[in-house]
């Protein structure tokens, strides 16, 4: 016997994927310009920092079509073969993100030891500072331009937080840029280039691995971190007719997307009395109110039922 809670959650949510997608168009179309200008200026300055820092740009437009790619898949019904529907292929996109970043990160650290070792053997790196410092400037602007769009929807989708992530990333990078194109104007110290480049793949390195993380739990089927199985448990022996709860399951099709599983033993009267039907809404209301949990489905059972099973199991 199951009870389902979802269909306006199921509404609010194909809603905030309209938005989703909306805000990643957006945000590829920002960052898409910017990078261009980039690849241009990093080449005509000499600096590797703004390579890096487009290497990364070109990685959050790659990550943001990812998660574009992923929302509008997710967005597909529910078939007979993928029962929960695709909305699993939002943890996918986030997976890619998470490799991206890591990839982009080893790939800019090796380019700026290899720069700071030549660097040290003498050879010269001309940078040049003005040039360097304009057209971070403007990566600076786009980026918190582009994180402005993504972060409504980050909070809820691990997709989208995936692509606000490395956005971030690259923020943080334009502003080292920055910092660096500084540095060689007022000293010449050409070191700081490839020193900034480093700096950015320092602080990539931990988000990647946070959002691979998130990622682990969704697809491990971990409870989601926010829920408390036993408090949910507990909440559901104090409902009037209930004597056990055993066999509970929560985990998440994608972040924001709990679902739960439980058998629960009854008192006799509540089947005698044809309660069942009544019981089941009290106990999915329960979950949605107080545990924002829309797919429930409970095995109603008459009262020691589980110490059957077990006996069973153990013949």
């Amino acid at each position: 016997m199951s009870h389902d809670h979802s269909s306006s959650h199921a509404h609010g949510h194909d809603h905030a994927q309209g938005a989703n997608r909306a805000r990643l168009v957006v945000a590829i179309c920002i960052i898409g310009a910017f990078l261009v200008a980039q690849v241009i200026g990093g080449l005509l300055s000499g600096s590797l920092a703004l390579l890096a820092d487009a290497g990364h740009m070109a990685s959050d437009v790659l990550g943001l079509v990812v998660a574009l790619v992923a929302a509008i898949v997710a967005a597909r019904p529910a078939t007979d073969r993928q029962t929960y529907g695709y909305r699993r292929f939002e943890v996918f996109g986030a997976l890619v993100n998470g490799l991206i970043l890591l990839g982009v990160s080893v790939t800019v650290a090796i380019g700026a030891v290899g720069r700071l070792i030549s660097g040290a053997e003498g050879e010269a790196h001309e940078v040049q500072g003005g040039l360097m410092l304009v057209i971070a400037v403007l990566g600076l602007a786009a980026n918190i331009a582009a994180m402005l769009v993504l972060r409504g929807g980050a909070k809820d989708s691990i997709n989208l937080r995936g692509a606000y992530l490395e956005v971030l990333g690259d923020t943080i990078g334009s502003a080292l840029v920055i910092v660096a194109a500084i540095v060689i104007l007022l000293t010449g110290w050409d070191a700081a280039d490839p020193i900034a480049s480093l700096a950015i793949a320092a602080l990539i390195v931990p988000r990647a691995l946070v959002l691979l993380r998130d990622v682990a739990h969704v697809l491990s089927e971990s409870a989601p971190a926010d829920t408390d199985v036993a408090e949910i448990r507990e909440h559901l022996l104090r409902t009037a007719g209930v004597v056990a709860v055993h066999d509970v399951h929560v985990w998440q099709i994608t972040s924001g997307q709990p679902v739960f599983t439980a058998h629960v033993e009854v008192e006799p009267e509540v089947f005698a009395s044809g309660r069942t039907g009544e019981l089941l809404d009290e106990l999915g209301g329960c979950l949605a109110a107080h545990f924002d949990v829309a797919h429930s489905t409970f095995q109603l059972e008459p009262a020691g039922r589980a110490e059957q099973e077990h006996e069973t199991h153990h013949r």
